[in-house]
């Protein structure tokens, strides 16, 4: 199906948004929560570094390097690659592993058959033999199945049935990932939570049960669900920490609160929090989800945020063409006017600050910085290997348009692209901020940085605009960016006046 961009930017926010409450519930795993809003500081169960995701994350990466394409995750071998997935990364020797995970993948070793065959066959086994087998291990990895065919939810159910039976053939553990999974795939689709939208997909005698425990989760103080390695209190533990810090604004700013809350409850905190991340960015997009967090993300086997996105977006469209963005190696600008034109200009309110071009970002070693903010699309070896560090590399979802649907978060995602230049200063580094031809996105965000420093948006507009030629002056993004309406513009020809 043909996806909207609101839609794509709610897809490609799913693993995204899933490793993000990873990273962000490691350091708290079965221990005292922060007094304030968590940080990815790392640690934990496994010393993990800061911002590297744990075995929730691994294992959903496990099984998005089989979906993207749009592969059918109930074929038997696409079944197989994922267990095979899962015994090489088991094999890895992963510094956290769940205890069920654990032993069912140590029992398929002394099984035959196929991979996918030996790993149900052992996690049958471990369900005949103990009463603790409806473990929160399945759903952590399910909601990249949310995004293997958007269009059908009964194909979504019996991808999420199969996956889990994997590892976790309980009953309890199958429905709780269709129910996540459901929930997912209409969030991306209709930019909104409905955990119950889901229970129509279970067998009837199971859905008074559930409509049950969802109404008394909706709402509840996450805590209360606590513990939570069962995956129904991990389930509905993430589904109270969305709704009960959701209001009535629809502000992505709902992320940092849900996040807060889901590790707050305690216990299992990077499990439900990566369940939680996955839902939320399903709701609000990679635009929803903060880039002091985006850059930090990291982790096996050796992906950044960038990699994470490509493989739901990849997923979500069914379609791996390697010439198409966000899999492309190297986007061409070359037929946008002023695209080959280098500036570099310094900002006219922190020399630090250098904003640009393609042509800049091409030639990035020749500028002397070690921090880039790309506002436009880079392909996967656009950037020159070394220059800058990969955490210092921050890619922003912003799209050059006039249409208000383009950009589902346009002033969230300039307040907080400006801040992530802020902090890229604060941190000593010198700044390449660029999109293609420094004609909106550029000057835009310019502007929004120039607030965060003190100085008068319509100040700020003229300055810029003075000293970058390239300046369009008007627009939705520009307009956004001053504060203002789509009507109000400062342009290169008036000297900064007001049209």
């Amino acid at each position: 199906m043909q996806l909207t961009p609101q839609q794509e930017d709610r897809a490609a926010g799913v693993l995204l948004g899933q490793a993000i409450g990873d990273a962000l519930g490691v350091p708290y795993e079965f221990a005292a929560p922060p007094s304030g809003e968590p940080g990815m500081v790392g640690g934990g169960l496994g010393g993990f570094a800061p911002g590297e995701w744990s075995d929730d994350t691994q294992m959903a990466a496990c099984i998005a390097r089989v979906s993207t394409g749009g592969r059918d995750l109930t074929s038997a071998s696409a079944l197989d690659e994922i267990a095979t997935a899962f015994e090489d990364w088991y094999a890895g020797r992963p510094a956290d592993v769940g205890n069920q995970t654990r032993a069912v993948l140590t029992g398929a070793k002394q099984r035959a058959g196929t991979p996918a065959e030996r790993l149900r066959a052992a996690s049958a086994a471990f369900t005949a033999r103990t009463a603790h087998a409806a473990g929160n291990g399945a759903l952590m990895r399910t909601g990249i199945v949310g995004l293997t065919r958007l269009h059908d939810p009964a194909a979504t159910a019996a991808a999420a049935r199969a996956i889990a039976e994997l590892t976790h053939p309980d009953p309890l553990a199958v429905e709780t990932c269709i129910l996540w999974a459901e929930a997912v795939r209409v969030a991306v689709l209709e930019g909104r939570f409905d955990l119950a939208a889901g229970v129509r997909l279970l067998a009837p005698e199971r859905r008074d049960d559930w409509l049950a425990r969802i109404e008394g989760a909706t709402g509840a103080e996450p805590k209360v669900f606590s513990p939570n390695g069962f995956t129904v209190p991990a389930m509905l533990c993430a589904w109270a920490a969305i709704t009960s810090t959701e209001d009535a604004s629809g502000s992505p700013e709902h992320v940092q609160r849900a996040f807060t809350a889901a590790v707050h409850a305690g216990n299992d905190t990077d499990t439900v929090a990566a369940i939680a991340g996955a839902l939320l960015g399903a709701r609000y997009g990679v635009t929803g989800l903060p880039a002091r967090w985006r850059r930090s993300v990291h982790g096996w086997p050796g992906l950044r945020g960038a990699n994470l996105l490509a493989m739901a977006l990849t997923t979500a469209r069914r379609d791996n063409d390697e010439s198409r963005w966000p899999s492309a190696a190297q986007m061409d600008y070359r037929g946008d006017f002023g695209s080959s034109v280098a500036m570099a200009v310094p900002h006219p309110f922190d020399e630090g600050v250098l904003l640009g071009t393609w042509q800049d970002f091409r030639h990035v070693d020749q500028l002397g910085v070690d921090a880039v903010v790309s506002l436009c699309r880079v392909g996967t070896d656009d950037l020159q290997a070394g220059v800058v560090a990969p955490e210092n590399h921050v890619r922003v979802w912003l799209i050059d348009s006039d249409d208000p649907k383009a950009n589902q978060h346009l002033d969230f995602v300039l307040d907080d692209t400006a801040d992530v230049v802020r902090r890229l200063r604060a941190e000593g580094k010198r700044v390449l901020l660029h999109c293609v031809a420094a004609q909106q996105r550029t000057p835009s965000v310019a502007v929004r940085y120039a607030t965060k420093l003190g100085v008068d948006a319509t100040v700020a507009a003229r300055a810029i605009t003075s000293g970058l030629p390239s300046v369009r002056g008007f627009g939705l993004v520009w307009s956004t960016a001053l504060g203002g309406s789509p009507a109000r513009t400062i342009s290169s020809t008036n000297n900064g006046r007001p049209e």
